[in-house]
């Protein structure tokens, strides 16, 4: 996969298919950019060309000293947007991912055709906070991969693990075996634990959808339904499943955000 300098760092990205509309695709605190593999496919067969990208602090994307914020995070996709040449595009962000796509709406709406928040929140408020603190304080005493497990019985939900043992003990072998460094994962954590958009969300002016899992507490559902609320003109939707409802029920994940970007295609 091709990498660029950008904001004096290296990007490592991968754009894929020959569609008119572009999604480009926000990741999640610890994920890499084949942390899409469940939807590549059916974006790809809906036609659209997709820009996947490795956030600073994971995968082979540079891993320079933190803590990191979502603004600069969304600077640093903006900037591989500009570089591509891709003067619009829809955005997708999933938790952390959407905290950096609202920071990018906010600043940068010329070019954006629609933004889709999924499994996110404005503010952490303090359950949250206190969820974050300790993953923080489990990272320093026993290291990252002891908190990508713990983050699995967060992310799932209970039929996952009693209905899909194989697909659970899958998926909490691939978390725990991360490639994050302790400053890595920390850098990045603090862009969940100060993210705060509560009074600017009324300039976001796009076409909005906030997709949360049926089920999700680790973002609590009540959270998202508060973002909702406060972005004029938004649309909001559910999906089966918890936190991880795009790994968990990628089929239902996948076909909304496809029926949202075609609603806002040219």
């Amino acid at each position: 996969m091709p990498t660029v300098r950008l904001n004096d760092i290296n990007v490592n990205y991968s754009l894929e298919g020959d569609g008119e509309e572009t999604l480009v695709l926000v990741n999640g605190l610890a994920d890499d950019l084949e942390s899409w593999g469940f939807q590549m496919p059916d974006l790809l067969d809906a036609g659209l060309r997709v820009l996947r990208f490795d956030n600073r602090g994971i995968g082979a994307t540079d891993r320079p000293a933190g803590p990191y914020t979502a603004r600069q995070l969304a600077d640093d996709a903006k900037a591989l947007v500009d570089h591509l040449g891709l003067d619009r595009i829809h955005l997708l962000g999933v938790s952390m991912g959407g905290m950096i796509a609202q920071e990018y709406a906010l600043a940068y709406p010329q070019g954006l055709a629609s933004l889709t928040l999924a499994c996110t929140y404005a503010a952490p408020g303090p359950f949250c906070s206190r969820m974050f603190a300790l993953w923080a304080d489990m990272a320093r005493q026993m290291g990252v991969p002891a908190v990508m497990r713990d983050v699995t019985l967060w992310a799932f939900t209970v039929p996952f693990f009693s209905d899909r043992p194989d697909d659970a003990a899958e998926f909490e072998a691939a978390m725990a075996g991360l490639d994050q460094s302790l400053d890595a994962y920390l850098a990045q954590l603090n862009v969940i634990q100060t993210h705060d958009t509560t009074q600017r969300l009324a300039g976001i002016g796009v076409p909005t959808l906030v997709l949360a899992g049926e089920e999700d507490i680790l973002i609590p559902v009540r959270l998202s339904r508060s973002l909702h609320d406060a972005i004029p003109g938004a649309r909001w939707a559910t999906v089966p499943g918890g936190h991880a409802c795009l790994w968990e029920s990628p089929g239902p994940f996948n076909q909304t955000v496809v029926d949202f970007v075609r609603e806002h295609a040219k």
